[in-house]
């Protein structure tokens, strides 16, 4: 009996385990481009702290409290903390819309609201709202482990299904429904525990809402039961996937099929012969694959296994593809009102096409239709609706999906109940086997079959997004593979770039049927190319391709990460820079950046000239214990010996203390000499723990022995970058593509521990009087979400234009401020004010003057 599950009479028993797993890591989160990890013990203390807030608020068993924010330990540990009080969450999806908050807000009546900064910022009301960003500083520092008594048929949570119109309904679960669903998993993964060992542990990346029950079991529940790693990662562009996957040692994707779709779509677009080499791996065994296509294995990492699949019906073409890798792809089927699972396949025994079988303690039964019937103890017997609990009192659920049992007990999926199009000749289709035809064939990008009127009544209509070729070529191919009556003889192709999607990414099949039947009028797709130029200040004319896109550098980089996020393609940086009008714009995105880290240039096929390829190196090797020992020396000893000896400038530190944390030091820049003297004034661990951003054009032209105009000095200038970045640890930041790559370096750095000098003016100025800050300044605030400290040098300047000497002169000042929060409400362009506001008001303090205008590029330091 060692591997019998625990017999669990509530949820907060989780609690427990959270504890007991103790220094693991629990939850490793993206704040920006940091990596902030916490572990079990950690989460299992900011339970008992909001556990404890709860206590002194005065909340009891029974009150609800509203959940709006993102995935991360905050959230778990806002969820738990209500559960071991006995408070009712009400999760909402971070990517909601805000009226539908404010109804449900209005409809349950929570006694307080967690929610983000920028959600709080929608909602108008009394409730007292708890920004999620400051619960680590807010709650008491005192833990409350003591539970409520709790039984299983307490209510857990209430989960508001999506929707828009009419009043809202949420599913009420109770501690009893998660519990079936989650004990015979439980009971499973006994089974296996000794192998999970040798793999220990086990990392899932997780692209799931937690306010969905799919994702709460692979975010909060299973992960649990193991000691696993969760890897949350809200932004789904493919490319970052992979590297995340390979760099972090994944072992299972978590995701819905349109996170597959785009991984496929991009090792094809990485191996143009996949498809080639897949039709001869036909029929090889398991082994032989995995040789066959080891160059993906080591793409992945060779740890990644596997891919558990839910929220949405997944193509058999697509599940081929991943298991023709050698990748095995885990389906389920649920919903909300069974609290997620109904069937499962298993991990290592899958029924490939299927649903998986009927786990322990569903009944299922198909209607006369094929409707699938539902009854069991995870089933939600309450509803909450009109301000109170309402019973359902129906023995058996109605799910709306259709579906067909095998003989071997396999649940496989036919469509929608609402979606099936009946023709005039009584003959039903499903559009799910359309749309995987369509899908199948490889010049779509997206597609969605809805019903219209023909000429002889009701028949299908395809939507197509295409990448290219001839749409009737397309649904021709797609034809040949389809029933005679399932054929379609009519299409329509979308003038987006993607079909609208929920934030899970299913199509909304009303939405493109509503813009079908308005003559495609889109402007209202969420997602749509006019809707991202409007999200950077852009309103193009209805119809224009030609207009040309005035976007200074920090909008371009919104929207290039804006169309990244929505259409999961990596956009290369250089080609960015280049598009002008809409039409470069949707040229770029059918034609993405090629999958080469590093290399940033190559402009796509279209109006926008062509530029050679650049590579900046960010290197590691200064990082080495051996370099940062000769790096610390060269500091302490040469470095502040010559400054001091030479300079002996006058040093001011407004602050009483400083973070321990890793900060974003910035300062005005007038000579080479600017970085020794910061260096010198800063603390003794802050200047030994210091990178700085130099100028990527200056590193390049050294490495390529371009800088000197006397080419015999250009001979030593590859010595120089040498020098300089063992000595001082720069790191390139490029002036007009790349840099956003060199962010993502930044903030490397800053995750183990270094602090990172920038100079946002761009550009040495002729005075110590300060420059318009690079809009891009704010932009790396933002993703580096850390205090900034002001650093402003007096002095320099006027030695500068006087041509005075240097020696001792005694008007050199190092005057280092008071470090600045990182607020997540503040707008990059609202960042760059303040960053230049705090400087300019210790340059006043110092009495020297201010002037100039602002600029757009990221901030650089010159030589």
């Amino acid at each position: 009996m060692a591997n019998a599950a625990p017999i669990r009479e509530n949820l907060a028993s989780l609690v427990n385990d959270f504890q007991t797993h103790g220094r693991e890591i629990a939850v490793v989160t993206r704040l920006g481009l940091r990596r902030v990890s916490h572990s079990y013990g950690e989460i299992a203390q900011l339970v008992g702290r909001f556990s404890a807030l709860l206590h002194q608020r005065g909340l009891a068993k029974g009150d609800r409290v509203l959940l709006w924010a993102p995935n991360g330990p905050e959230w778990i540990a806002a969820f738990f903390g209500c559960v071991l009080r006995g408070v009712v969450p009400v999760p909402l999806d971070n990517a909601g819309a805000p009226d539908f908050a404010a109804r449900v807000l209005d409809d349950v009546s929570p006694k307080l609201a967690v929610v983000s900064a920028t959600h709080a910022a929608s909602l108008y009301t009394s409730i007292p709202l708890l920004p999620v960003e400051e619960l680590l500083t807010t709650l008491p520092e005192a833990p409350f482990f003591e539970p409520e008594s709790l039984t299983a048929e307490d209510s857990l949570q209430i989960i508001f299904t999506s929707g828009t119109t009419g009043e809202p309904k949420g599913i009420v679960h109770t501690h009893g429904n998660v519990l079936a669903s989650l004990r015979p998993i439980e009971r499973e993964i006994g089974k296996y525990r000794k192998y999970e060992r040798i793999f220990h542990p086990l990392r899932f990346l997780h692209t799931l809402p937690l306010s969905h029950v799919f994702g709460q079991f692979m975010g909060l529940w299973i992960p649990a039961l193991i000691a696993a790693e969760v890897h949350f990662e809200d932004r789904l562009v493919a490319s970052d996937l992979v590297r995340q996957i390979h760099d972090e040692r994944i072992s299972l994707l978590a995701g819905v099929p349109r996170v597959l779709d785009l991984l496929r779509e991009h090792l094809h677009h990485r191996y143009p012969n996949l498809e080639q080499r897949r039709q001869k791996a036909r029929g090889a065994g398991a082994l032989k694959r995995w040789w066959l296509f080891r160059d993906i294995h080591r793409l992945f990492g060779f740890k990644f296994w596997a891919m558990i699949c839910g929220g949405a019906a997944l193509s058999p073409d697509l599940e081929d593809f991943w298991n023709s890798l050698g990748l095995a792809v885990i389906q389920g089927y649920g919903m909300t009102e069974t609290t997620a699972l109904v069937s499962l396949n298993h991990p290592f025994h899958a029924s490939r096409g299927s649903l998986g079988q009927i786990l322990p303690g569903r009944e299922v039964k198909l209607g006369p239709d094929g409707e699938v019937l539902v009854r069991g103890e995870t089933v939600s017997q309450k509803i909450w609706q009109e301000g109170k609990l309402q019973s359902i009192g129906s023995e058996w659920l109605p799910t709306g999906d259709l579906a067909e049992i095998d003989s071997s007990g396999n649940l496989h999926f036919r469509g929608r109940k609402k979606d099936v199009i009946v023709t005039a000749a009584g003959l039903n289709i499903h559009p799910d086997d359309l749309e995987s035809a369509l899908a199948s064939q490889p010049d779509v990008r997206a597609a969605a079959v809805i019903e219209s009127q023909g000429q002889y009544g009701p028949e299908p209509l395809a939507v197509l997004v295409l990448k290219n070729g001839d749409p009737a070529q397309v649904v021709a191919g797609a034809n040949s593979t389809l029933a005679e009556y399932q054929r379609m003889q009519r299409w329509v192709v979308w003038p987006e770039p993607d079909l609208p999607r929920t934030s899970t990414g299913k199509v909304l099949r009303r939405e493109v049927a509503r813009a079908v039947n308005r003559n495609l009028d889109t402007k209202a797709s969420k997602g749509s190319l006019t809707s991202l130029l409007q999200r950077v200040g852009h309103a193009p004319a209805e119809g224009a391709t030609n207009e040309k896109l005035n976007l200074d550098s920090l909008a371009r980089v919104e929207l290039q990460a804006a169309i990244e996020e929505q259409f999961g393609i990596t956009v290369d940086d250089a080609a960015m820079q280049q598009v002008r009008t809409i039409a470069d714009l949707r040229s770029l995105i059918d034609r993405p950046a090629p999958a080469t880290p590093l290399v940033v240039g190559s402009a796509p096929a279209s109006t926008a000239p062509q530029q050679p390829a650049v590579r900046h190196i960010y290197p590691t090797w200064p990082l080495n214990p051996i370099v940062k020992t000769v790096r610390s020396a060269f500091i302490e000893i040469v470095m502040r010996g010559f400054v001091r000896l030479l300079a002996k400038p006058q040093i001011t530190v407004d602050a009483r203390s400083l973070p321990s944390t890793p900060m974003l030091i910035y300062a005005n820049h007038v000579t080479a000499m600017d970085v020794p003297l910061i260096l010198n004034a800063l603390r003794g661990r802050m200047r030994r723990s210091t990178a700085i951003a130099m100028s990527g054009e200056i590193l390049l032209a050294w490495r390529r022995r371009s800088y000197y105009r006397y080419r015999f000095l250009n001979w030593i200038s590859p010595l120089e970058y040498l020098l300089v970045t063992a000595l001082f640890n720069v790191f390139p930041l490029p002036q007009t593509s790349g840099f956003r790559q060199s962010f993502a370096h930044a903030a490397t750095l800053m995750d183990q521990g270094y602090n990172v000098i920038v100079f946002p003016e761009g550009r040495r100025a002729s005075d110590e009087n300060i420059q318009a800050f690079m809009s891009g300044s704010g932009l790396l605030w933002s993703e580096l979400r850390c205090p900034a400290l002001p650093v402003y040098l007096a002095g320099l300047g006027e030695l500068k234009r006087t041509e005075e000497r240097w020696f001792r002169s005694k008007k050199l000042a190092v005057h280092v401020g008071n470090p600045i929060p990182w607020q997540a409400e503040r707008t990059p362009e609202q960042g760059t004010a303040l960053l230049e506001q705090e400087l300019r008001s210790l340059e006043s303090s110092t009495g020297h003057r201010a002037v100039s205008s602002r600029t757009s590029a990221p901030p650089i330091i010159e030589k």
